[in-house]
């Protein structure tokens, strides 16, 4: 009966498995914020920076448990034949002797320039570093994120809109195809409305195309497998920005040099190459140092008062020792290792320094790009919203007056066209200034949806 149980439950967890695997990932909507998780938690850039992060960590642990004193014990057993010196009496024997000795150390550093606690600084301000660029790997990959997910629904909208233009060519067609039987309407009528529905099923195409682009460049930043059924979450109206960006240019860059991680970085790295050069310092100064020992020994050579050999336990009790002292080591000659360290410091800081200072040359020049290209964006999207208004208005017109038979088909089929293009480059401009607003709010170091 056991083993029935067991049957029946491998066979249900097997249905269940096969289930959950069977469910057709289109079903799945996928929302921003689930593929921002996602990206983060495949993207090997970011799990390197967290790799590093974590050993910058320990560095700082290291340094940190430096301080404390250390301890070693030392056993050591020894069997000689032949003539060798007697442990006890320090006489030379020609005897096989037996001897155990052992020793437990302690040493404590008093003092050392400073070396200990400015080398503990140094390799925290570098572990705070490597939090920083951890941080940054994960907005770099959230931003990569965004303008793709945001490219994805741009290729929706215009899908959308592409269908919506197949929708009135078609009803046009159906409508003049009667006509056309009826005779009433020249047959270039119809067929100039057939062709133009050819081309806005062509557009279709395109634009599901584009989609399926859009989707697997989205895919492939989460490093999931591609799937161009896979659906993702609309945004609402509200999200999508419609008035100008607030900030000005000057604003945006001392923002993100209060904000961004990637400057935090630099600023944490170059103070650490400061911490360096004191510790390096630090090793031309006297080492004070408190040590203290505690010894036995056994040897066989050791006899008692019946000149028998005196017991293992009473040896190692008896020979018992202790001293401690305070040592100063002076560093006097030494190949200038100490000078040329101090030395190797210094290039270090001046390299950092210069990093730090490219780094923020480089984004104030990308803050400066960014914003110019969001006005572009943005100047357009106004215009592009106008222009739509009007080449709405102006079909309207048209296609009543194309529906009463006062307008020829090829001026009915030009103001289409241009209420088409106007709206899908509307389209197109939305989302591109969406896309530099988000990429100005990541220079602000806010990468919140």
């Amino acid at each position: 009966m056991r083993y029935l149980h067991a049957y029946i439950l491998s066979i249900a967890v097997f249905l269940i498995g096969g289930s959950c695997y069977a469910q057709d990932p289109a079903d799945s909507v996928y929302t921003l914020q689930q593929c921002i998780d996602i990206a983060i938690r495949n993207n090997l850039d970011v799990k390197k920076s967290e790799l590093q992060m974590e050993t910058d960590r320990v560095y700082w642990q290291q340094a940190r448990e430096s301080l404390l004193p250390t301890f070693n014990g030392n056993v050591t057993h020894t069997i000689s034949n032949g003539r060798s010196q007697d442990p006890t009496t320090y006489n030379y024997v020609n005897n096989q002797i037996t001897f155990a000795q052992y020793n437990l150390n302690g040493n404590l550093i008093l003092f050392n320039g400073l070396n200990l606690q400015n080398t503990i600084k140094r390799y925290s301000l570098a572990y705070q570093a490597g939090k920083m660029d951890f941080q940054q790997a994960k907005d770099q990959i959230t931003l990569n994120v965004i303008t793709t997910y945001l490219q994805v629904l741009n290729n929706q909208d215009l899908l959308t809109q592409s269908n919506n233009q197949v929708a009135v060519s078609q009803k046009q067609v159906e409508r003049l195809a009667i006509l056309n039987e009826s005779g009433s309407i020249p047959p270039s009528q119809y067929y100039d409305l057939k062709g133009q529905l050819a081309n806005d099923q062509l557009a279709v195409i395109d634009a599901r195309n584009a989609l399926y682009a859009a989707k697997l460049n989205l895919l492939q930043i989460m490093n999931v497998m591609f799937d161009k059924e896979i659906k993702f979450q609309r945004l609402s109206a509200g999200e999508v920005p419609g008035s100008q960006y607030t900030l000005s240019a000057g604003e945006l860059y001392q923002k993100s040099l209060a904000n961004l991680a990637l400057v935090k970085a630099a600023d944490l790295r170059m103070q650490s190459t400061q911490s360096e050069i004191k510790a390096a310092k630090g090793t031309l100064f006297p080492v004070v140092s408190l040590s203290s020992t505690l010894t036995s020994n056994y040897s066989s050579t050791l006899l008692n008062s019946s000149g028998n050999t005196t017991g293992y336990l009473d040896q190692i009790k008896n020979n018992y020792s202790r001293y401690t002292s305070i040592g100063i080591s002076i560093p006097i000659l030494n190949g200038f290792q100490n000078r040329n360290r101090v030395a190797l410091a210094k290039i270090d800081y001046l390299n950092a320094k210069y990093t730090n200072e490219t780094t923020k040359i480089q984004l104030k020049q990308n803050v400066e790009q960014a914003y110019v290209n969001m006005t572009a964006a943005y100047d357009r999207y106004e215009i592009l919203t106008q222009q739509v208004e009007a080449f709405a208005e102006s079909f309207r017109t048209a296609e009543v007056r194309f529906n009463a038979g006062a307008l020829t088909s090829v001026d009915y089929l030009v103001s289409k066209r241009y209420m088409d293009n106007a709206r899908t480059n509307l389209i197109s401009a939305r989302y591109d200034y969406y896309i530099r607003t988000k990429i100005l709010d990541y220079y602000q170091g806010n990468m919140s949806l």
